[in-house]
């Protein structure tokens, strides 16, 4: 599944090759937690980059919440994400995704907001329909990528402005990507996981159809926060 999402993204930039391999060393245990990783200059020298590629591997790591810094100290593993990520992801297109959950949250959280205002009526029971699809895949056992970005897409649509909905199906692969990725280890927890984001889902959608714009712009953010979170925690 990650070869598609490879093949489509922009060549990795070399502060992401530094990112994949402090997480990968990270889920190895080679660096565990609450352990010191080795100094910028080490890290540096290991991975033959500048020390700034370092630093903005760094602040990634630290914005995933996956390091912590202390000036003076050095940086610290604060958590070790799920083993089972390294059978489904490429690491070094970790740093990639991360970003996009960044910008989906920014996007689809006033794209939730704009649907609370030109919804029509055959909008909001498309995304239901979406909402029942996600569903029948909770009691099926499915995976549900497609379905789960099909109700972004019903919200995208319900806006009434092809920019949202285009947006959102330039960057398919990528969402699909992540999606794959955090339903693959939510299956490890499916009495929790699953129903978990659904029931995000359903507060999104009760929201717009209340007409609340703020509430739908900040559940929607909420989701796409928790997704990001939930890849790391597995």
């Amino acid at each position: 599944m990650g070869g598609a999402f490879e093949e489509s993204a922009r060549p990795l930039r070399l502060s992401d090759k530094v990112y994949g391999d402090i997480v990968e060393r990270i889920l190895k245990g080679e660096y565990g937690e609450g352990s010191r990783l080795p100094s910028e200059a080490k890290l540096a020298e290991m991975n033959q980059v500048s020390r700034p590629i370092v630093r903005q591997a760094l602040s990634r790591l630290r914005e995933d919440g996956l390091v912590r810094s202390q000036r003076g100290a050095g940086s610290y593993v604060m958590r070790r994400p799920d083993r089972a990520m390294l059978d489904f992801a490429p690491l070094e297109s970790l740093a990639d995704m991360q970003r996009c959950f960044e910008f989906r949250a920014a996007l689809e959280g006033e794209s939730a907001r704009a649907a609370t205002q030109y919804a029509s009526s055959s909008a909001l029971k498309e995304i239901e329909k979406a909402l029942q699809r996600l569903e029948a895949c909770i009691q099926t056992g499915e995976l549900g990528v497609s379905a789960d970005f099909g109700f972004h897409m019903a919200v995208a649509n319900a806006t009434n402005n092809r920019f949202f909905s285009d947006t959102l199906l330039s960057l398919k692969t990528q969402i699909n990507f992540g999606q794959n990725l955090a339903r693959n280890l939510g299956l490890r927890r499916p009495g929790q996981h699953l129903p978990e984001v659904q029931e995000e889902h359903v507060r999104i959608f009760q929201a717009i159809r209340a007409g609340d714009a703020e509430l739908a712009c900040q559940r929607m953010r909420d989701h796409i926060g928790n997704s990001r979170r939930r890849v790391f925690e597995g």
